[in-house]
């Protein structure tokens, strides 16, 4: 008989009642062994991150009790949880940004503090290597959610928290840091990965547990487990993970850029005379690694960014750098990438923030400009119905929403203006499969009805799989343009390393 596992970490019932009466998780049980990465699956909402923070003493549950190696524990606060070596990095690194990264892992050390292994042997033994000099604010996401493991790893930490880590990472990224984990597993560490995305569970876990509406809906061993079952496990219902997307029929051009240059934030050039058309009727995608100009060009687009040279027509009206009112009331809808900086204003509430850009609209106010707060009331109620937005009241402010509910009010919100062309970037970034399904959805239906989309998005699956013709960016420039059914995935991947369609092939 093979030996019996280890159990590194058992809750048993844990429950978690909050003061408003919101039953955030009933009787959840969660077995995992020594060595292992065990994935927590589960949409928006479902308790999760609330049932990882009650584990590193974040939170105290309403009832249940927790068992780390065999002792039975109650934090007071993740200092107690540190203590006895549990680690939990959470989705937006909590690093100081102006510190280099050496600094955020040493920072907050006890002067009494005594290393089980030296920092250099650590990064040697792990494999994760961070540019140490370098302040947090000059390096990407991915760099930085390693140097949070880096940080607890150094304090002692056996069991590993992750909270959605590869939410803001490239695909290559997200590649390197898989064999990162997959070293802390031969180290004999203990990994809980929390996540949304079906792909990444079933390549990177052992073991998985599904969790809907506070509730444990599944547990299962990883090589049992298919996309369909999880998808199914988390929703509820049978998930359609690809879209069945029928002959687009483009019509005449609705958006013409031509020879665009657009600047960066430090005066360098992010855009390089790119040069495209969108048509009614079809879906445009822009894939590439993120940081090679395509925020910076749909900003342009958009009237957030100055556009330095060329031009930009939409309806055929020259509107290069024209005022983002101007676009809207011409029927351009814009889901910006970055809910928290640009899609939201946070200490607003839902009911406020689901109308901007609308709330000049008569049906919103009253004579003399006042507004008329029984149709915001049924507007916002009709949102939230239709896009499954879980939030306690709308009056609550936005930033007590999940980050997957927040991009649900900004995309009810864009699709609400009812627009003739929908610049979709990063759409359903941070999204369980559900909402991920139903937002593909409607880009295909607006799509279908004859309107027209410009897709940006990292997610090479939903890139090719939406878009009638796909561009790809690298350093500013093109690559190429081409029909997604006449590219292959292989062949967009090395375009976006930098070989032009000429270079592999393709005319």
């Amino acid at each position: 008989m093979p030996p019996e596992k280890e159990v590194a970490i058992e809750m048993v019932n844990i429950s978690k009642v909050y003061p408003d009466g919101v039953l955030a998780l009933d009787k959840v049980s969660l077995t995992i062994y020594k060595g292992e990465i065990h994935g927590i699956l589960g949409e928006n909402g479902a308790g999760k991150t609330t049932l990882m923070r009650i584990l590193y003493g974040n939170i105290k549950p309403t009832g249940g009790k927790i068992k780390v190696f065999g002792k039975e524990v109650s934090f007071g606060s993740s200092k107690d949880a540190i203590k006895i070596g549990i680690g939990m990095v959470h989705q937006h690194p909590s690093l100081v940004p102006v510190f280099t990264a050496l600094e955020n892992i040493y920072l907050g050390l006890p002067s009494n503090f005594k290393e089980q292994v030296s920092l250099k042997e650590l990064i040697e033994r792990t494999g994760i290597k961070v540019p140490l000099e370098e302040r947090i604010e000059d390096v990407s996401l991915g760099i930085a959610q390693k140097v949070e493991i880096l940080k607890v790893l150094y304090r002692g930490a056996e069991i590993l928290i992750l909270d959605e880590p590869t939410t803001n990472m490239t695909v290559e990224e997200v590649k390197e840091f898989f064999s990162t984990l997959r070293n802390l597993k031969k180290m004999g560490k203990t990994i809980i990965f929390i996540s949304h995305k079906l792909k990444e569970v079933l390549d990177i876990t052992d073991n998985i547990t599904v969790l809907r509406r506070g509730k444990v809906s599944g547990s299962l061993p990883t090589s049992q487990a298919t996309p369909e079952e999880l998808a199914k496990l988390m929703v509820g219902r049978e998930v359609f993970l690809k879209l069945e997307k029928q002959g687009s029929r483009p019509g005449e051009k609705i958006l013409r850029v031509e020879d665009l240059w657009v600047k960066r934030n430090d005066g360098s050039w992010a855009v390089k005379g790119v040069s495209f058309e969108v048509r009614y009727g079809e879906i445009f995608g822009i894939a590439g690694v993120e940081g090679n100009g395509q925020s910076e060009l749909i900003e342009a687009i958009t009237g957030l960014r100055r556009a330095e040279r060329g031009k930009v027509f939409f309806k055929g009206e020259n509107v290069t750098n024209a005022h983002p009112l101007k676009l809207y009331t011409m029927g351009l809808a814009h889901i910006p990438e970055d809910r928290q900086k640009t899609g939201l204003i946070l200490d607003m509430s839902v009911a406020e923030n689901s109308i901007l850009g609308i709330h000049r609209k008569r049906d919103f106010l009253r004579p003399m400009m006042i507004f008329n707060e029984n149709k915001i009331k049924e507007h916002v109620e009709r949102l939230i119905q239709q896009y499954e937005i879980v939030v306690s009241k709308i009056n609550a402010p936005a930033r007590s929403l999940s980050g997957g509910n927040q991009q649900k009010v900004v995309v009810g919100r864009e699709f609400s203006k009812t627009p003739d062309l929908i610049i979709a970037s990063q759409p359903t970034r941070g999204l369980d499969v559900g909402a991920t399904e139903y937002i593909r959805s409607l880009l295909l239906k607006m799509r279908n009805n004859g309107k027209a989309v410009l897709l940006m998005s990292s997610d090479i699956d939903e890139v090719m799989g939406l878009s009638d013709r796909v561009a790809v960016i690298y350093e500013g420039e093109f690559m190429g343009i081409s029909e997604t059914s006449s590219v292959s995935e292989k062949e967009i991947g090395m375009m976006m390393g930098g070989y032009k369609m000429g270079e592999i092939g393709i005319k």
